[in-house]
């Protein structure tokens, strides 16, 4: 169903009576709203305030370029595409090869958009935009001075590995499935 054939969203749609901000960080700021329900009751919402980013199926030859880095609220490194927080007002494919050549060192010849979506709008106003980068050229990576990376090109069956293994994230997954390069794997 498109957007056009459900234009009457009066019977869904929530409306801000008040707003406080309960925590305001570097990057995110949580905001508790109290919202007025279409029925006149009213509840309240938390939003993570974010101002988007991007992540990059960066293609080399028969494989996909992953980033490799310690993620502390799960505890664990997984392997990832490319990605990173846009600037403020920064489009998002500048935000997009920013990225890549920060990451990874490489540039792309050829820059394909795959579409935006929303992270989890169930708590965040979060946009990501996905993009393909192929034609790849390698150089020298600059990576924030907190991130610690490794680089490495998968191929699509081992991809589809790290994914059956949960050893990636949904950006990564959702990223490398629109480019067509994600093909399911039996669980190891």
């Amino acid at each position: 169903m498109t957007r056009d054939a459900t234009a009457d969203l009066a019977h869904l749609r929530e409306t801000l009576r008040s707003r406080r901000t309960v925590f305001e960080g570097r990057l995110l700021r949580v905001q508790e709203d109290e919202v007025e329900l279409p029925d006149g009751g009213l509840t309240r919402r938390e939003v993570v305030d974010h101002p988007g980013a991007v992540a990059v199926v960066a293609v080399d030859g028969d494989g996909v370029v992953l980033v490799r880095q310690w993620r502390h609220a799960v505890a664990d490194a997984l392997w990832e595409l490319p990605a990173g927080t846009r600037d403020p007002d920064e489009d998002p494919g500048l935000t997009a090869r920013r990225e890549l050549a920060e990451e990874t060192g490489y540039t792309a010849a050829r820059w394909t958009s795959l579409g935006s979506g929303f992270v989890s709008p169930g708590y965040s106003g979060e946009r990501m935009w996905l993009y393909l980068a192929e034609g790849l050229s390698g150089g020298t990576a600059t990576a924030d001075p907190d991130e610690r990376l490794d680089v490495q090109t998968f191929t699509d069956a081992a991809v589809a590995g790290l994914v059956a293994d949960g050893d990636t994230d949904l950006k990564t997954i959702a990223g490398i499935a629109l480019a067509g390069r994600l093909r399911p794997a039996a669980r190891r």
